[in-house]
């Protein structure tokens, strides 16, 4: 039994994603505000496994709502379902902890395509860290550690991190970075990959360790565990 939490205000919307999702044989219930979605984060606890959440709640900022979660500890996924398409409310959203972004209108297929995604990831073992070698990142805290040395990540490059230690050992191009991490297409005359990556290695590159990140000649980079 798959129970997923919908925090949603407008009544027609939450209706359409109870019955699509029962539909589906998932459980489901419905918060039409932050605080009923504090208590039945609570009352739900280890068996809530998936929420759905709206940005634009009556009595609290959707964002804030997720940061404040995370920060006590709430681990299960969160898809963002909203109307505010900016790349900044994406940004905010993922970065206060949500595991997807989804703008309304959208396609009720491609929503539980996305949830069985999001449910693939999070069944991996480690679910509040990943470790590669002597690297691990901490994906509750966003800091990385190497060689015993806590390391201090702003948020795009602990974006970039992520991205590189869930594919090691694999050529990551410059278009599959950028779009992985700033959302948008390859731009053949931006450097900012090749910057980014600068300040990555310079953090991660502890004096006395191997270099991780390297760079593949014509095809892009690649982080190869110590």
């Amino acid at each position: 039994m798959v129970q997923i939490l919908i925090v949603e205000d407008d009544p027609n919307i939450a209706s359409f994603l109870a019955r699509g999702l029962a539909a589906e044989g998932y459980v489901t219930t419905t918060a039409r505000s932050a605080t009923e979605a504090r208590r039945w984060t609570a009352t739900l606890g280890a068996e809530l496994n998936l929420v759905l959440l709206d940005l634009g709640l009556p009595d609290e900022d959707g964002t804030t709502l997720l940061q404040s979660l995370r920060a006590e500890g709430f681990s299960a996924p969160v898809i963002v379902l909203t109307a505010k398409d900016g790349l900044a409310h994406k940004v905010a959203g993922l970065d206060a902890g949500a595991n997807d972004y989804i703008t309304k209108p959208f396609a009720f297929d491609e929503l539980l395509a996305r949830i069985r995604a999001v449910r693939r990831n999070v069944a991996q073992p480690s679910p509040t860290e990943i470790v590669v070698g002597d690297l691990t990142l901490d994906l509750l805290t966003k800091l990385a550690q190497r060689g015993g040395r806590q390391i201090e990540l702003a948020p795009r490059e602990w974006v970039m991190l992520e991205l590189f230690m869930r594919h090691p050992n694999q050529v990551l191009s410059r278009s599959q970075i950028l779009s992985n991490v700033w959302d948008y297409s390859f731009d053949p005359g931006s450097n900012v990959v090749d910057v980014y990556v600068g300040y990555l290695r310079r953090k991660i590159n502890v004096p006395g360790l191997p270099a991780l990140i390297q760079t593949v000649r014509g095809a892009g980079y690649r982080l190869t565990p110590a």
